[in-house]
């Protein structure tokens, strides 16, 4: 088996408040949406991010991921300096006994976002 790539689906109740963050917020592009599907995909630099709003085949109760999506990033203070005021901020930038550069904001559905670079 080849694993060919991994493309997170991020549950919403809100796909036009999230394509908003995304886009306008960390720059993502919205390739794709489906108004009838409740869906739409997002890229940048590669990185594919999915969204939709919760449908029949899972059980669902409400918005909620047990991690984190850590994304490794080139100029991690200036991108820093472009996020803490304008997200809800989880951790401030810190560098770490493991070498990693590394702050942490929330979506705005909650979801935990991680961005470091290797020192």
């Amino acid at each position: 088996m080849t694993i060919k790539r991994l493309t997170p689906v991020l549950w919403t109740e809100d796909i036009e408040e999230t394509i908003i963050f995304y886009t306008k917020i960390l720059g993502f592009t919205c390739q794709e949406q489906n108004q009838e599907w409740q869906w739409a995909s997002l890229n940048k630099d590669g990185i594919e991010i999915m969204i939709a709003k919760p449908n029949d085949h899972t059980p669902y109760r409400n918005i909620g991921f047990t991690g984190s999506f850590y994304f490794e990033v080139e100029t991690v203070e200036t991108l820093w300096e472009e996020l803490k005021n304008k997200t809800r901020v989880a951790y401030e930038l810190e560098l770490f006994e493991w070498n990693m550069k590394e702050f942490a904001i929330y979506d705005n559905n909650g979801y935990l976002l991680q961005f470091g670079e290797e020192q």
